[in-house]
């Protein structure tokens, strides 16, 4: 069950780290920011969210979705405001790595409760684990790792943390999750209605894939640059 819950979103974080890693950035910082950075993420939102899922509709859907892409920007945010971490890189990093240990958590909390209320359902087990896992990227460390690839890239072209830029994108983060949980709660009982869940779970798949991988060429060009650059 841990294997299944972790080995998606560990194997993601460490191909983006051999791919745009900082220099400043050791392994156990980043292996923290998952494991530390998906925990306060997902507690922080598990308490904000007690009521919010006590009715299951499309404004509590978006209330989670605001909770849950602002908690994960804890950890993140500690890091930014010592300012030792200063590249988009750094920032997507430390976004990706959160946004996938709150993912692995997740999921395995959806394991361990699938588990109990199945009576040892092996099947259905891993089917969750298997779906979960693959998509996994394309949700919540696409986002965060946008969000923070956003922030970090605004800070060092205008010094601030807050600018129309790094809102814009919160709210793209947000509206994508928001999306992603409307899709999963359609009825799938007619074709039709399978049609309709499958094309808006894979648009909102591609646009947050697509999204990250934008920021991951602009995060390795930049730290090519920096990287070239006389000291």
């Amino acid at each position: 069950m841990y294997i299944g819950a972790f080995t998606v979103p560990a194997t993601f974080v460490a191909y983006f780290y051999e791919y745009v890693r900082d220099r400043d950035i050791s392994q156990p910082l980043l292996t923290t920011s998952f494991i530390v950075g998906g925990t306060i993420g997902l507690v922080a939102a598990g308490l904000l969210e007690s009521e919010s899922l006590s009715n299951l509709n499309a404004s509590s859907f978006f209330l989670v979705a605001v909770i849950e892409e602002c908690a994960k920007l804890i950890f993140p945010l500690l890091m930014f405001v010592g300012w030792k971490y200063k590249h988009e890189a750094d920032g997507l990093l430390f976004g990706v790595a959160a946004g996938m240990g709150f993912a692995a958590l997740e999921t395995l909390g959806y394991a361990i409760t699938f588990w109990a209320h199945s009576g040892g359902d092996i099947g259905g087990l891993q089917q969750l684990l298997i779906i979960r896992g693959a998509t996994s990227p394309a949700g919540h460390a696409a986002w965060t790792g946008f969000v923070c690839a956003v922030i970090w890239h605004q800070r060092q072209k205008t010094g601030r943390l807050i600018t129309p830029a790094v809102l814009g994108a919160l709210l793209i983060a947000i509206l994508l999750h928001f999306s992603w949980n409307l899709s999963n709660a359609i009825n799938t009982e007619t074709s039709a209605q399978f049609a309709l869940y499958v094309i808006s779970w894979s648009a909102v798949i591609l646009v947050s894939l697509a999204l990250l991988f934008w920021r991951f060429r602009q995060a390795r060009r930049s730290a090519r640059v920096i990287n070239h650059s006389p000291n």
